[in-house]
């Protein structure tokens, strides 16, 4: 991807193609409902310390826009709660509870980590991806099917990268799974 890609991704114009496994999306997943692009307001009981109008904001107000750069290693617990003991953690939809991202996979808790730390934000590759519950518009946009903004897809030289808002993935775990 160029310069110019990245660039028009980034202010939602991109047409991008994007490598398999990525399951491409509708705009229409994203489209206005009781509460934004979402049916409910995020959970309250938000993992990790996420702060719910940050949430509730950047998963169904918002289309463009992230938590701050560094908001999940400097603002959250995350990385107190969190450690290689750990193992394979789910990363769970703030609105809908149901699981987008299993991470680390394939990698170890540290490289996780650094890669994030990196980019700014939670960074997952295509086999941490749960795309039963996610999908990528053709802008690059990462969203759940249920209208949860979550980030952008952002390919680099490894492949499919997903920058995602760590408040848009701090969700607790629906009651069935």
């Amino acid at each position: 991807m160029g310069i110019g890609d990245f660039l028009s991704n980034l202010i939602g114009g991109g047409g991008t193609e994007f490598a398999p496994p990525v399951v491409i999306g509708e705009e229409s997943l994203m489209s206005k409902k009781a509460h934004g692009t979402s049916a409910t307001p995020v959970q309250s009981n938000l993992r990790w310390g996420c702060d719910f109008e940050t949430a509730d904001r950047i998963c169904n107000f918002n289309r463009h826009y992230a938590e701050f750069a560094g908001y999940w290693d400097k603002k959250s617990t995350f990385l107190t709660d969190e450690s290689d003991a750990s193992g394979e953690i789910k990363f769970y939809d703030s609105n809908s509870g149901k699981v987008l991202f299993e991470a680390p996979k394939d990698r170890s808790f540290e490289s996780f980590v650094k890669e994030s730390k990196i980019h700014g934000w939670p960074s997952f590759r295509d086999n941490e991806v749960n795309w039963d519950h996610v999908r990528v518009l053709p802008n690059g946009e990462t969203i759940s099917i249920d209208g949860t903004h979550l980030g952008h897809n952002l390919p680099d030289g490894k492949g499919n990268r997903y920058c995602i808002n760590l408040v848009s993935v701090a969700g607790s775990p629906a009651s069935i799974e």
